[in-house]
């Protein structure tokens, strides 16, 4: 198992189940179309139950198809809820005054989000309805029957066997696609993601990781004592600091791209090993920099190297800001000319290297760690 965690790097990831429905226009075109902005704005898509053909229930009108979805996202319930309601109004979605149902080209509705429990003027979780509709009950049991409904402590399978609904819900033939296998990362070996302090190389990293199921590799952080130190004083503490990094840098390499098959399965990473002469390169005096360049190459000679090398450029005066926000204390000395440096020298790397497939990609003004459509940006610029 090639995954570890840094502490607060990385967002909180929900659970979603949601369900979809149609039964006006191209109903089968309606759901995909659902599917596809679920993913653009909401999250990754996780599961696509089959689609059962239902009758209407509780007014006349034409059969429906019905559908449940699981997906991940860092998005709040009412991020999810705003963006569900976006999407049914640009499917023709129309919400009467009225009481009562109707037919409807879309219909989404939230089932669970994690296991909470909510009860707002606007919003009930679990939907208070699950266990009395087979059309829901029925393709959530296909995938996740031992999900437990967290306020009637039970699972799909057990209400799908106790519901008083009777109607039948036949399965339908076609099946709805997930959207992410319009991008293909099987072709990457290994790749490792890097990038100047701040950039969010680990939120990009582990979201890879996620929705492509690919092992990760996150650079583990110990309590090094000399890192406040560097940051207040870099001409005394620059040395032990570098080559603290690099054996911890080394040893976990070492450890986990060894419990890795490179033949079998795909790797990523948050960093790459010739960060630390990057780094190296910018805190030592010339001497020390032989010394630790000749260390470095003896260490790293046998470990496997990535085939493909990102690299998330950010302007100085955002990485900035994150470093700011994400409210390290030891990091609030850093400076704009140290940033600066580190770029120089990532980008002196880069240009020096002939064995990796680069991508440099700017994310100066973009946010892809709360903006989906952001996120999608990058990946496409990785894909192609």
């Amino acid at each position: 198992m090639c995954l570890k965690l840094k502490k607060n790097s990385i967002k909180t990831t929900h659970k979603i189940y949601l369900s979809l429905g149609s039964n006006l226009g191209n109903k089968f075109e309606n759901l995909q179309f659902a599917v596809n902005a679920i993913f653009e704005e909401i999250g990754s898509i996780k599961k696509i139950a089959p689609i059962f053909e239902t009758p209407a229930m509780g007014f006349e009108g034409d059969d429906f198809l019905n559908c449940v979805i699981q997906l991940e996202s860092n998005q709040s319930v009412d991020f999810v809820l705003d963006a569900i309601l976006s999407i049914e109004t640009k499917l023709g979605r129309v919400r009467e005054e009225k009481s009562g149902f109707s037919s409807r080209p879309i219909d989404i509705d939230i089932l669970f989000y994690d296991d909470e429990i909510i009860n707002t003027k606007n919003l009930i979780i679990p939907h208070p309805e699950i266990q009395h509709r087979k059309f829901v009950l029925a393709p959530l049991a296909v995938i996740s029957q031992d999900f437990i409904h967290p306020k009637l402590n039970k699972t799909i399978s057990e209400l799908l066997e106790e519901t008083n609904d009777s109607d039948e819900v036949i399965k339908y033939s076609k099946w709805l696609r997930n959207p992410i296998l319009d991008f293909d990362m099987s072709k990457f070996r290994y790749v490792a993601i890097e990038g100047n302090i701040g950039a969010g190389k680990t939120s990009l990293a582990a979201q890879l990781a996620s929705d492509f199921n690919i092992k990760l590799i996150l650079e583990r952080f110990k309590e090094n004592p000399f890192l406040p130190k560097f940051y207040k004083d870099p001409d005394r503490f620059a040395f032990p600091l570098e080559m603290s990094f690099l054996a911890d840098r080394y040893q976990q390499l070492l450890d986990d791209l060894t419990q890795c098959n490179l033949f079998k399965e795909n790797v990523i990473g948050d960093y790459d090993a010739n960060k630390s002469l990057i780094f190296a390169k910018i805190t030592l005096q010339k001497e020390e920099f032989k010394l630790y360049k000749k260390l470095f190459q003896i260490m790293y000679k046998e470990l496997p190297k990535p085939d493909t090398y990102v690299y998330l450029y950010q302007n100085t005066e955002s990485l900035l800001e994150n470093i700011k926000n994400r409210g390290r204390d030891f990091e609030q000395e850093i400076q704009a000319s140290y940033l600066q440096k580190i770029n120089k020298g990532y980008m002196e790397f880069i240009r020096n290297q002939h064995s990796y497939t680069i991508k440099i990609i700017d994310i100066s003004e973009i946010d892809f760690v709360n903006n989906r459509l952001d996120y999608l940006q990058v990946l496409k610029e990785i894909i192609n």
